[in-house]
């Protein structure tokens, strides 16, 4: 396993762009050449929803993405330690996602076809935003109109909290997300978990590298099944002898996978 990646220095971004007031509400925007409108990808980074974890290491799917086309919106939100956590880590995602038509007013991206595409915490955090359509209006994180979304791309995805916690993943990192246990907090685990909101409605396709210790494969298989059942159009891509890290890293041999992802549900309708 190489995570080598987590320490090189990504390609600086073309605009860094405040979403709201707080200093760790900003996203990074990234644009090809040309002039556009280009289609985009909400990028949401990983690193359990943890504080000491911060979106520069994802940048460099971000720059490889730009190069081929696609704007990037790789955005920043709180997390557990810096204000982040239940409800504040869902509440920024949710803004960073629907602050999209606002930068259409501003750049050259066409906020019409837009994915989200998330690595480990990230995956479940993009899974969320296709998510949270079906969420109650009773909800604490209930939107009128949340942004539309032509696909999600899951890389290694803690797409289901419930199983997540019962594997007690990273020292119980989904407790320390939601503030306790599904005994403890039901209707957040509920509220919070894609796999407890399907069917989603939105394509979504799900990559996993088969010997990832961080975040089990099984985690990821266990969703597409439900989400197919569910009815829903979901893939499950399995990569063979991957770890964890090797889904964000560009000179990877599985990054061509993610790209034909990107690339599958973004194609013109």
């Amino acid at each position: 396993m190489s995570d080598s990646i987590l320490a090189q220095a990504a390609p600086p971004a073309d605009q860094r762009i405040w979403y709201a007031a707080d200093p760790l509400q900003f996203g990074d925007l990234r644009l090809p050449a040309g002039n556009g409108p280009f289609p985009v990808v909400i990028v949401v980074h990983g690193g359990f929803w943890r504080a000491r974890y911060d979106l520069e290491h994802i940048g460099h799917v971000c720059a490889a993405l730009t190069a081929l086309g696609y704007a990037t919106w790789n955005i920043e939100y709180r997390r557990v330690g810096n204000g982040g956590g239940w409800p504040t880590t869902f509440f920024d995602v949710a803004q960073a996602a629907d602050f999209v038509p606002q930068l259409a007013q501003t750049y050259p991206i066409d906020a019409q076809r837009v994915l989200s595409l998330g690595h480990s915490a990230g995956g479940h955090l993009a899974l969320w935003l296709a998510a949270r359509s079906k969420l109650a209006p009773t909800s604490p994180l209930w939107q009128a109109q949340p942004l539309r979304l032509q696909g999600v791309v899951s890389l290694a995805g803690v797409a289901d909290l419930a199983l997540a916690d019962q594997r007690r993943l990273s020292q119980q990192a989904v407790q320390e997300l939601l503030g306790g246990s599904p005994a403890e907090y039901p209707e957040r685990y509920h509220d919070a978990s894609p796999a407890a909101l399907l069917p989603l409605g939105v394509p979504q396709i799900v990559l996993h590298g088969t010997d990832d210790g961080p975040v089990p494969f099984a985690i990821s298989q266990s969703y597409v099944e439900q989400a197919v059942a569910a009815g829903d159009e979901a893939r499950l891509v399995a990569l063979p002898n991957a770890h964890h890290f090797e889904l964000i890293d560009p000179s990877s041999r599985e990054w061509p996978a993610v790209v034909a992802a990107v690339q599958d549900l973004l194609a013109t309708p």
